[in-house]
C-alpha cells in the first residue's frame, strides 16, 4: 500500500499516519452531504470552525513551545465539529473550535491529553449553553449510512492506528445492548436496527472513541473503556432520556484513562509509528 502511494507521487510516509485517511473520510462525508443531503453545514460554518481549530492549534503550539505545528489533528477536530455540532449563533462555532483545542493543551496527565478535543467541546457546549447547543441527529438515510460505514471500515484497515479494536468493542457492545433491549421488551428487531443506523454514532465510534491519544494504551484497558462507554451511554439515553448520552459517556470514561494506564501498562501510541499492540 505504501509503495503504491509513493509511486503516485505522494510522500512515502503518507500512508503511515492514519490521520490522512481520517481527513479523507470526513471530507468525503462532507462532500456526500453537500450533494445528497440537507444536513450539510454551510460554507460559513466550515470556515469559522476549521479556521478556529487551526489558528487555536497554532497559538497553543507557540505558547507551549511545541517544536512543530501540525495541521492534521485540528483539521480532524474541526471536520468532526462541522458534522456534529449545531448552534443557534454563528459565533459559537469558533468558540467551540477554540475550546476543543484548549482542552487538548490544558487538560493533560502524564504528557497525554485526557479528552478527545471534539467531544470535549461538544460536552462543554451542552452543559454550559444547553439552549444554544445541540447535536445533529445524523440520520442520513440507509444508503449514505452504509457507504460511510464502509469508508470507516476501510480507513480502520488502511490507517493502522492500533485502535480498531476499541471502535469494534464499542459498537459491538452498543448493538448488543440495543438488541437485548428489543428482545426484553418484545420489540420488532427493526427498531434496534433503525436506532443503530446513526451517522453521529459512526463519527463517534471511528473518530472519537478510537482516538489513540485519549484511550488506554493496553488492549484490555481499551475493552474495559469501550464497554464502559457503551453501557453508560445506554443508561443515559434509554433510562434518563439523554439524547446525547454517548458524548457524555465518553467524556466521563476518559477521566479514568490515567487510572487504567497506571494498572495496565503498554507502549504509548505515537502518530508517526504504526503500533504493535501487546496483549
Amino acid at each position: 500500500m505504501t509503495k503504491a502511494i509513493a509511486e503516485r507521487g505522494l510522500p512515502k510516509n503518507w500512508a503511515k499516519d492514519p490521520r490522512h485517511f481520517q481527513i479523507l473520510a470526513l471530507s468525503s462525508l462532507l462532500t456526500l452531504l453537500f450533494v445528497w443531503s440537507d444536513f450539510a453545514p454551510t460554507g460559513q460554518i466550515l470556515l469559522l470552525t476549521l479556521s478556529s481549530t487551526l489558528i487555536a492549534q497554532f497559538v497553543f503550539v507557540k505558547i507551549f513551545s511545541v517544536p512543530k505545528f501540525d495541521f492534521r489533528s485540528p483539521l480532524i477536530t474541526g471536520l468532526s465539529l462541522c458534522l456534529l455540532l449545531k448552534v443557534s449563533m454563528l459565533w459559537l462555532y469558533p468558540v467551540a473550535g477554540i475550546a476543543a483545542m484548549a482542552s487538548k493543551f490544558l487538560i493533560r496527565w502524564d504528557n497525554k491529553h485526557i479528552f478527545n478535543p471534539a467531544n470535549a467541546a461538544i460536552v462543554f457546549g451542552l452543559i454550559l449553553l444547553p439552549e444554544m447547543v445541540w447535536i445533529s441527529p445524523g440520520q442520513w438515510g440507509s444508503a449514505l449510512w452504509l457507504g460511510f460505514l464502509l469508508i470507516c471500515l476501510a480507513i480502520m484497515v488502511l490507517g493502522r492506528t492500533g485502535r480498531a479494536d476499541i471502535s469494534l468493542f464499542m459498537l459491538g457492545s452498543w448493538f448488543a445492548l440495543l438488541l437485548g433491549r428489543a428482545l426484553w421488551l418484545d420489540d420488532p428487531l427493526d427498531i434496534p436496527m433503525h436506532n443503530a443506523q446513526s451517522g453521529a454514532l459512526l463519527i463517534f465510534a471511528f473518530f472519537m472513541v478510537s482516538d489513540p491519544k485519549t484511550t488506554p494504551d493496553h488492549r484490555l484497558g481499551r475493552l474495559i473503556f469501550a464497554i464502559s462507554v457503551a453501557l453508560i451511554a445506554y443508561i443515559l439515553q434509554y433510562h434518563y432520556q439523554v439524547r446525547e448520552g454517548i458524548f457524555y459517556a465518553l467524556f466521563a470514561v476518559c477521566c479514568f484513562t490515567p487510572i487504567i494506564d497506571y494498572f495496565l501498562k503498554d507502549t504509548r501510541y505515537h502518530w508517526s509509528k504504526p503500533q504493535e499492540t501487546k496483549t
